[in-house]
């Protein structure tokens, strides 16, 4: 089965790329897969106190994936898969696009400052032509309707 891959950290822009992926998820057919990495700076603490850390990042990522994984289950009839790694972001998504042949396609939320569309679009837009999968940018400012239209 072909997969959505979408990325869930703390950004605001990524619930559109949430939404996006499971609607489209919905109408062809397909799966989810939510990645969400913990970066190696976390846990350069003592031994104890880095278990400590990673286990409080899993819980608070699990938690997390929960509200998003109940929309989906709820609104759109699909049950996503919720994958942790840990390292760096963008190392660790193009590692499970290698590892998951299932995966068809990277979807990422833009953010809406003045800065950019985010460090996360930024770093894997430069990627994209060596990707295996195509990516698909999901503006953070999009209305839920219009969303609704698209997909």
């Amino acid at each position: 089965m072909r997969k959505f891959l979408v990325v869930l950290d703390d950004s605001r822009e990524c619930l559109n790329a949430m939404r996006f992926a499971s609607m489209r998820a919905a109408k062809t057919g397909a799966g989810v897969t939510i990645l969400s990495v913990i970066p190696p700076e976390e846990f350069q603490h003592w031994i104890g106190v880095g278990d400590i850390m990673r286990e409080e990042a899993r819980e608070r990522i699990e938690a997390h994936f929960e509200v998003f994984a109940k929309w989906m289950r709820d609104k759109q009839g699909i049950d996503p898969e919720l994958v942790i790694r840990e390292g760096e972001v963008v190392p660790e998504i193009m590692a499970h696009i290698h590892e998951d042949d299932e995966v068809g396609i990277l979807v990422l939320g833009a953010g809406t400052d003045s800065k950019g569309p985010g460090p996360l679009v930024t770093q894997m837009t430069r990627s994209a032509g060596t990707l295996p999968i195509p990516i698909t940018i999901v503006p953070g400012e999009m209305s839920k309707e219009r969303l609704e239209e698209i997909t």
